[in-house]
């Protein structure tokens, strides 16, 4: 069965038995999460979001993505500014989709 939700300003493609990462969730390892927000499961499509349809997963890890470097040069002012940024995500594991 596929489905297609809405995690943390994103859209996802899942099938039963698949992990996906997404935006950090507060929520312990090991707990379930439901999501309500289902754009579309098997053929139907929701306006914009599929009643009564809910995708059950399981919290398996937290982390945080490789680091970013970032550096803003400005040339004429002789300024240079260096930064990094590690984005937090969570990995979740896809258990159920209810219709």
């Amino acid at each position: 069965m596929l489905a297609i939700i809405k995690v943390g300003g994103k859209q996802y493609m899942v099938n039963e038995g698949t992990s996906i990462y997404v935006e950090k969730i507060d929520q312990e390892p090991g707990s379930e999460v439901v999501i309500n927000d289902v754009i579309m499961v098997d053929d139907i499509i929701g306006k914009p979001y599929v009643e009564n349809a809910s995708v059950k997963c399981v919290v398996k890890k937290h982390g945080k993505q490789p680091k970013i470097h970032i550096i803003h040069h400005i040339p004429q002012k002789h300024h240079t500014k260096r930064m990094g940024h590690r984005q937090p995500y969570t990995q979740l594991e896809v258990k159920s989709i209810n219709k």
